[in-house]
């Protein structure tokens, strides 16, 4: 990999198997740093650990930490639940990875709560049938109280008066604005005191931090949380997560200038799935939508939900595009097509007879557009033992070229099953 900096993104709904190629990426990476959300998004990485195959499951960490040469970042722009930063950790460490020395937090990082957790059950009781369907990890509640500029970061933990006293007038804030919830507070005052003494060395000037490392000629890989269709701006608002997910999010989250960014990767699955409410154009509740489901193992790391399952849309690909500007893409899970005699691509909306010029804002519009697609013959063999793009079966092949065409980007990676080393590099014509 090339000096500077590389993104890695989502540029669907999320679950689209990022986590695997940042593994692969991180081979040959120095930082590998997370720029927003929680942990409230997923990666299972299978690797081998001396010699026996462990699988770990990521949700805040950033998952480069898997090569024992890389060190780890979370960014200002990310939300920290410490409990759950320790758990996640410690478990990593209890499977054999050792993490001592090479993982960093930014000083100016916000700080998730219980309170939020709990906050974030009851804003959607309160939603009621038109929930947005989050993971409960607090994590719109944190980015709310950043927002209003209520929320504490990660320096305010190291002076332990001052936090204190902020502490306990946000909780009572939400005291007023949910009623007196059971709490705590005194206690959680406790035990953040005790969290921050073991946070300390952890913690740094992520700014500085990135930048030296820039300077100094390490590669840098940030891996994006989540994707563009939950973007709070670009996503199927308000069905989204409550941070940027797109390139844009890169640069305020880790306070890196665009130039800084040399590629930018976009990982889309070979059929779109979701989880949580809102429209899903290509969404098949019928027997596609089941083998897709099943034959994908379609369920959530971090909650174990369910996840809906539809055709590929390009229409959702292009709108993607236009805003991350993709160099390059990983087509993943393509073997999960193996056995279907046709498969559909969605290419274009249509309302009332009339083209939409892009993908709508609106959901009310998205829940009526008619889906065009066109229809590709199935290859109907099995590609996960397949290593390289020329042994492709034509069909195959074919299916990965209209993608490309359309676009007008080339697709770099392609995954064809879930261990590590099932991904085709393919050849890029420069």
């Amino acid at each position: 990999m090339s000096g500077g900096v590389t993104v890695v993104l989502g540029s669907q709904w999320g679950d689209e198997g990022k986590g695997k190629l940042v593994d692969i990426l991180a081979a040959d990476i120095d930082v590998c740093a997370r720029c927003a959300g929680g942990n409230n998004a997923g990666h299972t990485i299978v690797v081998p650990i001396n010699g026996v195959k462990k699988s770990f499951a990521f949700h805040l960490l950033p998952s480069g930490l898997v090569n024992s040469s890389c060190t780890g970042l979370l960014g200002n722009g990310v939300v920290i639940h410490l409990p759950s930063f320790f758990a996640e950790l410690d478990a990593l460490e209890a499977q054999g990875l050792d993490c001592t020395g090479r993982l960093f937090v930014s000083d100016r990082a916000q700080l998730v709560f219980d309170f939020h957790q709990i906050v974030d059950g009851l804003k959607e009781v309160e939603l009621g049938g038109s929930s947005i369907g989050t993971t409960k990890k607090g994590i719109g509640p944190a980015y709310s109280g950043k927002a209003s500029r209520s929320g504490l970061r990660i320096h305010h933990l190291f002076d332990s008066d001052t936090f204190a006293a902020k502490f306990r007038k946000v909780v009572e804030g939400r005291f007023k604005r949910y009623g007196h919830f059971e709490y705590d507070t005194e206690g959680e005052i406790v035990r953040y005191k005790q969290l921050a003494e073991r946070l300390r060395p952890y913690v740094v000037d992520s700014v500085s931090y990135i930048h030296n490392a820039i300077s100094s000629g390490k590669r840098v890989l940030v891996e994006g949380a989540n994707a563009l269709l939950l973007d709070l701006d670009f996503g199927t608002y308000p069905y989204v997560t409550s941070s940027s997910t797109s390139i844009g999010g890169v640069c305020t989250g880790l306070g890196i200038p665009p130039r800084m960014i040399k590629k930018t990767i976009g990982v889309v699955k070979a059929y779109t799935t979701r989880v949580g409410a809102g429209p899903f154009p290509t969404e098949q509740l019928n027997n596609i939508g089941v083998h897709l489901q099943e034959v994908g193992h379609e369920y959530g790391t971090t909650t174990g939900r369910r996840r809906r399952c539809g055709w590929l849309d390009l229409v959702v690909m292009k709108h993607s595009s236009l805003i991350n500007g993709y160099d390059a893409f990983n087509l993943t899970k393509l073997d999960v097509l193996d056995q279907l005699a046709e498969i559909k691509i969605a290419i274009k909306y249509t309302l009332d007879g009339k083209e939409l010029p892009g993908f709508p804002a609106d959901l009310e519009v998205l829940a009526k557009v008619n889906v065009e697609y066109v229809t590709l013959p199935g290859w109907q063999s099995s590609i996960e033992d397949i290593r390289s793009y020329d042994a492709l079966p034509e069909n195959c092949k074919k299916y990965v070229e209209f993608i490309e065409e359309f676009l007008e980007a080339p697709i770099e990676w392609i995954g064809v099953g879930p261990g590590r080393d099932a991904m085709i590099k393919k050849e890029v014509k420069k």
